[in-house]
């Protein structure tokens, strides 16, 4: 921690002045305070309800600004937790990264897109990058979301999908994954169909049960709107008026990536999501993901949002170990 000017940095009030919910900013023994000032290696004082910020001229105003609207969150929630903290650094940080040339998104006011509506609540997009992959798919039939774990590709993915369900945008919600994580044929797990794949689909079954409920979930699967579609039993049908989410799409093969592909009916939506650093195949087996970001990279109507560490939207410690490998990777 560089040493304390005497002068701050950068400097805001918090009205209406209250001390609870300054306490609730602050967290329990100022942890919130700690974890921003760690962040962007400032130092953070108040005197009453102004807030005095002294270090580096740029990290001191983004975190004025970061406590000003975590301060406006205290009006409604009398509990601030370090995951609101990071979420909300997370969100500046990306505001500010615009221009870089690796994130694809120039410009847009985050405050216009429109949230994800789903039977449970609302879904609102962290970011610039989720917006974007939100977008797009509800605007395209083929969306690719490339990237690590905990950017939310899987999570909005579903989000899109009971939305489009709610609305009678589409008759039904196709889930597929390739089971290659457990090493062995589907036909020598135990139970029916359904019973062999859930292991395989339990994220988005996870997410579908937090959107829509337990009960709903069931008694739409019981209709068949709601359908588990193993990977391998795919070939020779075609999807039509369905919203079809094929997970973990790093794991398919060339053949099968094209298969799923070729599923593709009238009045669908795809949607493909992967993470190239976790591939599962046989050595020596080329990835369908790769192969097919190659090949249809200039097909004009098929959407491409990629994720990247800084999209992370879980513990602040998972953006840091994902930075870690990729730049270890990298040097080998």
């Amino acid at each position: 921690m560089e040493h304390l000017s005497h002068q701050p940095a950068a400097s805001a009030t918090l009205e209406p002045s209250n001390s609870t919910r300054l306490a609730a900013l602050c967290g329990q023994l100022d942890e919130n305070i700690r974890l921003i000032e760690t962040r962007l290696n400032v130092h953070i004082r108040f005197r009453e309800t102004m807030i005095l910020v002294f270090g580096k001229a740029e990290p001191s105003w983004l975190a004025t600004k970061v406590l000003c609207q975590l301060y406006k969150q205290t009006e409604y929630s009398s509990d601030i937790s370090l995951n609101d903290v990071h979420l909300q650094l997370h969100q500046y940080a990306l505001e500010q990264s615009m221009n870089d040339p690796i994130n694809p998104i120039k410009k847009d006011n985050i405050d216009s897109f429109s949230v994800v509506r789903t039977k449970k609540g609302n879904v609102k997009p962290r970011g610039l990058n989720q917006q974007k992959y939100v977008r797009s798919m509800q605007t395209y039939d083929v969306n690719f979301g490339i990237g690590p774990a905990g950017t939310g590709k899987t999570f909005l993915a579903v989000a899109c999908a009971v939305e489009a369900i709610l609305r009678k945008d589409v008759e039904k919600l196709v889930l597929v994954r390739p089971a290659v994580e457990a090493g062995e044929r589907l036909g020598f797990l135990p139970g029916d169909l359904a019973q062999k794949v859930d292991p395989y689909l339990r994220p988005l079954y996870d997410a579908l049960h937090e959107m829509m409920g337990f009960d709903t979930v069931t008694k739409l699967q019981e209709r068949n709107i709601i359908e588990i579609a193993p990977l391998a039993y795919m070939r020779g049908r075609t999807l039509n008026n369905a919203f079809i989410i094929l997970d973990e799409s790093q794991n398919t093969t060339r053949e099968q990536m094209k298969m799923f592909l070729t599923r593709i009916g009238f009045g669908s939506t795809a949607v493909i999501t992967g993470d190239m650093t976790q591939i599962d195949l046989p050595r020596g087996v080329p990835s369908g993901l790769i192969h097919a970001c190659e090949v249809l990279k200039n097909v004009k109507d098929i959407s491409f949002t990629h994720f990247f560490s800084f999209d992370v939207v879980r513990h602040p410690l998972v953006q840091s170990i994902i930075s870690a490998y990729e730049k270890y990777e990298k040097a080998e």
